[in-house]
């Protein structure tokens, strides 16, 4: 009980469907009993009124009540239709009872009008008719089988709104549903809703009465999308701002490393240019995960795979190179795919780059595509250390690094893919490459539409 009332409490659908069920119900109580009891009386002034009509016909047509008869043909007859007639008064002569054919010892005192009478242990209805010969008659009726005839029809009244009671509280409820279904489908679009998804929620197919909250959550979504917006570019604009000192500070140490310096010194400069080159990495995906979290324009045509793969292979072999890492792609099977060519360069050069990083000098980088249910598979394969099972929710957050890591990076490479792939609708799937050994790191990214699928023609050597 207490579980209905905290519903109650809490829910408006339920309420108003418990509300108006508890309406119905009463009404179709009150409008049951009144139904039943109506039809009950009426079908007795009908009753009374087939007495009146008999004795009307023995007045009218001069008849006589017939003597008191023990046929047998009277006991196997209909006892609910039987109507018995006698003259008032008159003494049977006959000691067969009513059911056998005989008569009903009545007064003869009895007034002209309607009697409820109980004779022999059974209730009779009698009407007392003097017609115009003077001779005063009797019309009964037992009254059992006419309280029978009378329940039957008013059950009959009633049974069509005993049914239709629970068929219209169905109706009820899922009316209420189907009318706060659209409230439903609204808080469902926003749950579903990614971070970056700010726009306005649709308000025309709305109630009126839930309009004003919809449009107060799009003025909430304006306003947070402006307070995102003023921060990105607030980043961007830092960046921009630190990109040229940190250019000025890394000339003047290359200028400085052409000096003659003891050995002490050129190793603290050492260090210094490191700092520089990883505080100009950092502001270089600043700007990276700022354009990311903006919203990007449609793309007009689909983007190659492998022309991406060769792209960001040119920026980044120097890297690989200079740790003897075997870089390449496997296969020849390509993939387009309808997604900016921004954004696949920005996800495959951080994956790259991440992979390149991670792995030790002499290891392996293999890059690949495929295709799975429709959808192009940007695969990546590295033998390095690979990402623990309980960290591989964290490698996502910004400025967040593996433990143990001694790789200079600003933890911002997985954060901008993961953005750029809830963006665009991507999927990222990480596991070890050697699930033996549970070393390496194997990543894949699902893109949501495939334009074309072929075969790349293996370029000669």
């Amino acid at each position: 009980m207490d579980g209905l009332k905290r519903r109650l409490s809490q829910s408006v659908r339920i309420k108003l469907s418990f509300t108006l069920s508890l309406a119905i119900l009463a009404v179709a109580i009150v409008a049951g009993v009144f139904s039943f009891l109506s039809a009950f009386d009426e079908a007795h002034e009908l009753q009374d009124d087939a007495l009146r009509q008999v004795a009307q016909l023995m007045d009218r047509q001069r008849l006589s009540p017939a003597s008191p008869t023990t046929d047998a043909r009277l006991k196997d007859g209909d006892e609910e239709s039987r109507v018995i007639v006698q003259r008032l008064g008159e003494a049977s002569s006959s000691p067969a009872g009513v059911d056998a054919g005989g008569t009903l010892p009545l007064p003869a005192t009895l007034a002209d009008g309607l009697h409820t009478l109980e004779v022999g242990g059974e209730t009779f209805r009698v009407l007392v008719k003097t017609t115009t010969a003077g001779e005063r008659i009797a019309v009964a009726q037992e009254s059992g089988f006419r309280n029978e005839i009378a329940r039957d029809g008013a059950l009959r009244t009633v049974m069509p709104l005993l049914i239709l009671v629970p068929v219209l509280l169905l109706i009820v409820a899922d009316l209420v549903r189907k009318m706060f279904r659209p409230i439903a489908a609204l808080s469902k679009e926003i749950d579903q809703r990614a971070e970056q998804e700010l726009h306005p929620v649709e308000d025309r197919h709305l109630p009126v009465e839930v309009r004003p909250f919809a449009v107060a959550i799009n003025r909430l979504l304006a306003r947070v999308g402006q307070s995102m917006e003023s921060q990105r570019r607030f980043v961007a604009d830092a960046a921009h701002e630190l990109r040229s000192p940190l250019t000025a500070l890394s000339l003047q140490a290359e200028r400085l490393a052409e000096a003659e310096m003891s050995g002490l010194a050129r190793e603290r400069l050492t260090v210094l240019r490191q700092g520089i080159e990883r505080g100009r990495r950092l502001l270089d995906q600043l700007l990276t995960l700022a354009k990311a979290q903006s919203a990007a324009d449609s793309p007009k045509s689909p983007v190659s795979v492998q022309g991406i793969y060769r792209r960001v292979l040119e920026d980044l072999m120097p890297l690989a190179e200079a740790k003897h890492i075997d870089i390449g792609v496997e296969g020849m099977q390509d993939a387009e795919v309808w997604v900016s060519e921004l954004d696949m360069i920005a996800v495959v050069k951080n994956l790259v780059d991440n992979a390149i990083r991670y792995t030790a000098e002499g290891g392996r980088v293999d890059l690949s595509v495929g295709v799975s249910d429709g959808k192009a598979e940007l695969r990546i394969q590295d033998n390095g250390p690979g990402i623990p099972l309980s960290e591989r929710e964290r490698v996502f957050d910004p400025f967040y690094r593996t433990l143990g890591s001694e790789q200079i990076g600003s933890g911002l490479g997985l954060s901008i893919v993961q953005t750029i792939a809830n963006r665009i609708g991507a999927e990222i799937r990480l596991d070890f490459s050697d699930l033996e050994k549970l070393t390496g790191l194997h990543v894949t990214v699902l893109f949501p539409t495939t334009a074309t699928v072929h075969a790349v023609q293996k370029e000669s050597d």
